[in-house]
């Protein structure tokens, strides 16, 4: 009997990811993928992401070998984690329009990361209305796998809030088939990683990312662009460290504690430039990505391959979520010939 915990979680294909993904999410997947604890399900969401780019279905298209290649570069196992595409998985669909039955549309555009998705997005009133939505959708991946944990930042906090209002619903009317999941967040500080010009949040379409498949040239000039003190002129001028990006990526990724805040003091001082610990926080991120830009392009190398692991996660992916949705159907009493 498999006791293992069952873990969903995944990303939208809409271009590469990017070591605010990894710190974030990822690394965590590949550590709990190699726990005997647990049993990983990590789906390419093309379904979702064609919410708001429905028009530009290309996009979705060219990324979803991209999502795949940084799966497997991160170390995610094929082996032992089941990667698939979400389109490709009917059950989900299914699903997803009998809970839209189980929510109102007055509590979906309550949902707090709904509505600061829309203001972003700038849809005002013309908003999709999948990807209004998206919460329900959501609910159907998880349900269909049953997961009992769902790795997620803290901004997806309210989305898993709402899946579990609609099992909780469903289980309620229709009798106790579905399972409540539970988030498992980053650790504090690591949720979102800032971007290189000192916003708030690291994001293609602010361009101010690094993305996991970066060469080291590319790497570098993006690291020697990142954001400090603008009142750190010169080399003997006293820095600040809070919100001193190449300070904040140092306290995310080096492991080596004790020179961090060697570094720091050394800077709030005075006598420590710029270009000097954008170099160490360049060497300390290439250590940490190269590994995974090797793998990748190792995989790179036979795309063939990378979608025959997906077609066959997907295979795999029906066979479960087609007995979920028999035991959702038996449940509302709509199996009519069997």
């Amino acid at each position: 009997m498999n006791n293992k915990k069952i873990v969903l979680t995944g990303d939208r294909p809409t271009g590469k990811l990017h070591i605010g993904h990894y710190v974030g999410s990822l690394k965590n997947r590949v550590k709990m993928q190699n726990s005997d604890k647990y049993q990983m399900f990590v789906m390419i969401a093309d379904q979702q992401a064609l919410t708001d780019n429905a028009k530009n279905p290309k996009k979705i298209q060219d990324s979803l070998a991209q999502v795949a290649l940084d799966y497997l570069g991160v170390g995610l196992n094929p082996e032992k984690t089941t990667l698939y595409v979400q389109s490709q998985i009917p059950a989900l669909s299914e699903l997803n329009m009998y809970f839209l039955n189980l929510v109102t549309v007055s509590r979906l555009e309550r949902n707090p990361t709904v509505k600061s998705e829309i203001q972003q997005k700038h849809f005002d009133r013309s908003i999709p209305a999948g990807f209004l939505t998206y919460p329900v959708s959501q609910t159907a991946d998880i349900a269909a796998f049953k997961a009992s944990l769902i790795p997620v930042g803290d901004d997806q906090e309210p989305m898993l809030e709402q899946a579990r209002e609609i099992i909780h619903s469903f289980n309620s009317t229709y009798g106790n088939v579905l399972v409540e999941p539970e988030g498992v967040f980053p650790p504090k500080g690591q949720g979102r990683i800032p971007g290189l010009d000192g916003n708030a949040k690291m994001s293609k379409s602010l361009g101010n990312t690094i993305y996991l498949s970066d060469d080291e040239d590319t790497l570098k000039k993006k690291v020697m662009s990142i954001y400090t003190d603008p009142n750190h002129i010169h080399v003997g001028d006293p820095g600040k460290v809070e919100g001193n990006i190449v300070f904040t990526y140092l306290d995310i990724f080096d492991k080596n504690k004790d020179k961090v805040r060697e570094l720091k003091e050394q800077y709030q001082h005075g006598g420590l430039g710029d270009v000097t610990i954008k170099r160490y926080l360049f060497h300390i991120l290439n250590e940490e990505l190269a590994p995974i830009r090797k793998r990748r392009s190792m995989y790179a190398k036979d795309i063939a391959s990378v979608y025959d692991m997906l077609h066959k996660g997907c295979e795999n992916a029906n066979i479960i979520a087609n007995q979920t949705l028999e035991e959702v159907k038996s449940a509302m009493g709509i199996n009519y010939f069997k």
